[in-house]
């Protein structure tokens, strides 16, 4: 927090206090990512007790991003929770339909609904963004019918905003790439399992092992489809070919297949 924040960011800011202030009290949706971490960090400071963190544990998040999100709720000082979620114990979820994430946030906004009751808290909040509008997003159905609110969306705040502030907070998640469940890596349609998750999981999580940090592996039954970044995609045709083909293979995979347009959020409505 070594300089000021751009004054029409600092305008933002204001903004979102301004709402949290008026809630008086909330549950915040927290995975640890850049967002949510944001959202949280502000929510501390202004509700301090009264803002309460949640992050949902299930097959499809990975335990790294568990461990992060705990180390850095601790680091914020925040009330932090943690409840499991089941969606892949939701028929509608397995088969993956083009509305899939409508049900995993249906059950998670559900439980995260309960908590609050229980805790006396107000609000559910989660970290949806302006820039979230342009992509196909079903689980802002769901967030909508259980009331949740979105402080930073309300505010005006777009992802550089985020990062930027987060950045002038002093939070190690301002560069953390965008991270979606492991259900995101299966073509709609595709069923979901527990076997197929682990999987795709143990791919990716030996490739940043590696030192990949930009990176998504998608499912297509025996070929695993690499998005990379290009400082990813360098290594992954040069000096780790090797690696990747052997930690590729050790998953199960019959083929490795290196997407040549790289890295990209939504990569499967493409399809759709």
């Amino acid at each position: 927090m070594n300089e000021a924040v751009d004054p029409q960011l600092a305008v933002k800011l204001e903004h979102l206090e301004r709402i949290l202030t008026g809630m008086e009290s909330a549950v915040v949706a927290f995975s640890g990512g850049v967002d949510s971490s944001c959202l949280l960090a502000v929510a501390v400071k202004v509700l301090g007790e009264r803002a309460l963190a949640v992050t949902a544990t299930s097959e499809t998040y990975p335990e790294r991003e568990l461990i992060e999100a705990r180390s850095l709720a601790g680091q914020l000082g925040a009330r932090h929770r943690e409840v499991v979620s089941e969606e892949l114990d939701i028929p509608e979820f397995k088969h993956n339909p083009r509305n899939r994430c409508y049900y995993c946030k249906k059950e998670l906004f559900g439980k995260l609904r309960e908590i609050a009751d229980q805790e006396g808290l107000a609000h559910v909040l989660d970290g949806t963004n302006l820039d979230d509008r342009s992509d196909h997003r079903p689980g802002r159905q769901a967030a909508e019918e259980i009331g949740v609110r979105s402080p930073l969306e309300e505010a005006g705040f777009t992802k550089d905003d985020i990062r930027v502030l987060s950045r002038h907070l002093g939070l190690p998640s301002w560069d953390k790439p965008v991270f979606a469940c492991l259900s995101s890596r299966f073509p709609y349609g595709t069923a979901i399992t527990p076997e197929r998750v682990r999987r795709v999981g143990q791919v990716e999580d030996a490739l940043r092992d590696v030192g990949f940090r930009v990176l998504r592996v998608r499912y297509h039954d025996a070929v695993a489809r690499l998005e990379l970044g290009p400082k990813e995609f360098d290594q992954a045709v040069g000096a780790l070919r090797e690696e990747v083909v052997r930690i590729v293979k050790a998953a199960g995979f019959t083929y490795v297949s290196v997407d040549l347009q790289g890295y990209r959020t939504g990569a499967m409505n493409e399809a759709v």
